[in-house]
């Protein structure tokens, strides 16, 4: 019988086996399952984020506050025209905030009215006018409080600024005022309204010195009503030092009973109001700027703000 050749050793076998095949029908419906998990999840945490927002009011971009200019009011037709036509002027520099307009007296709407008429919000009240007194200090904040469905600011009043310096020299240009170097015998009048209140007169002086050294020659303070000197007394004061060339440079927003009667008192050149000239559109905007900042600074639920300089 023949020998058979010496069969060469096995390694030892793995304990566990050979594996058997993946089952694909498995391995489908494990990846199923997970996306299906991953999809649920994903919707959860939308759905999560939706919720928080709706509860947080949160709409998108906030609109800015509505831009409430606030006017004295007068009984001469042309100041109601001017006051609409600057902001006209105001509406195309600016087309974001709704501007609307509300008087202290004697022309519609009054203030109290055109705040009635807003959405409850937030609102920003911009004085038109020259400086600070009873008005800004006291009859704008009390119009604001007694809105109770508005969160709303006063802004501090037009002047003293140096976009009025520009106004102011303008119009004296405008009325043939001479450019150029000082003159030793010409002097100017900064014909005001006029006010009662300390801080209303010093916002004056402020504005007659800023002119003074635009113009290169003295200016004066006077005053149509409350406080002294008058026009014509200021006029005279110049001459005695002088100053026989005096030009009256009328402080006022808009053509008016004052107005005409500084103008009257000028013993040569006598400017137009400030009207529609475009430093007031952008001085209006700045001022409702500056009280719009606050909103991001303080709680909506707190009193308006007084202006302030």
């Amino acid at each position: 019988m023949a020998s058979q050749a010496p069969q060469p050793p096995q390694g030892p076998q793995s304990p566990q086996g050979p594996q058997p095949p993946l089952d694909p029908l498995a391995t489908t419906a494990s990846q199923l399952l997970d996306q299906i998990t991953s999809h649920a999840g994903s919707r959860l945490s939308r759905l999560s984020r939706l919720s928080r927002v709706r509860r947080s009011g949160h709409r998108g971009p906030v609109a800015p506050p509505p831009l409430v200019v606030v006017a004295h009011g007068s009984r001469d037709p042309r100041t109601l025209a001017t006051v609409r036509s600057l902001l006209d002027t105001v509406r195309a520099l600016r087309p974001g905030p709704a501007v609307h307009l509300g008087h202290i007296e004697l022309n519609e709407p009054l203030l109290p009215d055109t705040l009635a008429r807003l959405a409850p919000g937030r609102a920003v009240l911009v004085p038109l006018l020259l400086g600070r007194g009873y008005h800004v200090k006291h009859d704008l904040p009390a119009a604001a409080a007694a809105a109770p469905h508005l969160d709303a600011r006063v802004a501090a009043p037009l002047g003293p600024h140096p976009l009025l310096v520009d106004a102011l020299h303008d119009r004296l240009v405008e009325a043939g005022f001479p450019a150029g170097a000082p003159r030793r015998s010409s002097g100017v009048v900064l014909a005001a309204a006029g006010s009662r209140d300390p801080e209303g007169l010093a916002d004056t002086r402020a504005t007659a010195s800023a002119l003074a050294e635009r113009l290169g020659v003295p200016v004066v303070p006077a005053y149509a009503s409350a406080a002294s000197p008058t026009v014509p007394a200021a006029v005279h004061a110049l001459a005695a030092r002088g100053r026989h060339r005096v030009a009256v440079a009328s402080y006022f927003t808009a053509p008016g009973r004052f107005a005409a009667q500084s103008a009257a008192a000028s013993p040569g050149i006598a400017s137009a109001p400030l009207g529609t000239h475009p430093a007031l559109a952008e001085l209006l905007l700045h001022r409702y700027d500056e009280a719009a900042r606050t909103f991001t600074s303080s709680p909506s639920d707190h009193a308006p703000l007084a202006a302030s300089a």
